[in-house]
């Protein structure tokens, strides 16, 4: 996904939110020796998700270069490679130039992301936090690492660990029943005379969800049991992001739901802090 940063031009200032780059500080880390992975990074401070980490930086070469650098290494037996694609002919080496970026780690389920932005008309990639990341947490992100030679074992020891660097990761699959589900409730609530039947009926909407599943609901009728595994809801969004998903589990030490949405993306969202609703056809 290319996202699209504001330019320096914005009216804004520096009260603009849309500046990822210039307005984040880079978050403190220190770099640290592993038991398999060799050097590794580790937060400094606490992250929250979503915030900016740094900036991937490095040499921009183009494909032919690239190339040529890829099998000069393989003949001197370098297994450490810093290069990340961007796009055709664009690379970024950070073999010999870079930052502490170079040496955040791999894993199956990672803690960070790799964004990429345009700024003033450049390509630039930043990591991000994609959940909550504690001082003193390993920083880690998929590298969706292209093969280059003999197959590499994967040591991120996380429990969905693909065993191999290169096995791209596949999104969970939502069943038949479950897709229709969500279809019928997508379309229902677009229809105002849908719509209208669904308000009359069992449309629970936030502040109760976040005591969990089997347990009461908490509304302006009354109180109700319900199992919420399984239900449908619809999360007070802007259009252009996913809104309809499904509740597949609640995690009690949390208080956060697994919510799988439509297209297969799995969020683990505290619904006390959600605009939601319970939708019931």
């Amino acid at each position: 996904m290319l996202l699209s940063s504001c330019s320096s031009v914005c009216k804004c200032g520096s009260s603009c939110l849309n500046k990822p780059f210039q307005h984040r500080p880079v978050k403190k880390m220190k770099l640290v020796q592993t038991e398999k992975c060799g050097s590794g990074i580790v937060a400094d401070e606490d992250i929250k998700q979503g915030e900016f980490v740094i900036e991937y930086v490095g040499e921009v070469i183009d494909d032919k270069t690239c190339e040529e650098r890829l099998w000069n290494m393989k003949h001197r037996g370098e297994t450490n490679f810093y290069l990340c694609e961007i796009n055709r002919d664009m690379v970024i080496d950070a073999t010999y130039k870079g930052n502490k970026s170079r040496y955040i780690n791999h894993s199956c389920c990672p803690n960070t992301e790799m964004q990429k932005w345009i700024i003033d008309g450049e390509t630039r990639i930043g990591i991000f936090a994609t959940r909550d990341v504690k001082k003193g947490e390993h920083l880690t992100y998929d590298y969706q690492f292209v093969q280059f030679g003999a197959d590499q074992d994967c040591h991120c020891g996380a429990r969905g660990c693909r065993r191999k660097l290169g096995v791209r990761p596949t999104k969970p699959k939502m069943s038949s029943v479950a897709a229709l589900k969500l279809v019928a409730c997508q379309v229902a609530v677009s229809s105002p005379k849908l719509k209208a039947i669904l308000s009359a009926k069992d449309v629970y909407q936030n502040g109760g969800l976040h005591i969990g599943n089997s347990q009461p609901f908490h509304n302006q009728r009354g109180t109700r049991s319900c199992n919420c595994i399984g239900e449908v809801i619809r999360i007070s969004r802007p259009t252009n992001q996913r809104s309809f998903g499904i509740i597949k589990r609640f995690d009690r030490y949390s208080k956060k739901h697994s919510i799988m949405f439509e297209d297969g993306g799995i969020e683990f969202l505290d619904m006390s802090k959600e605009e939601w609703e319970l939708v019931t056809l």
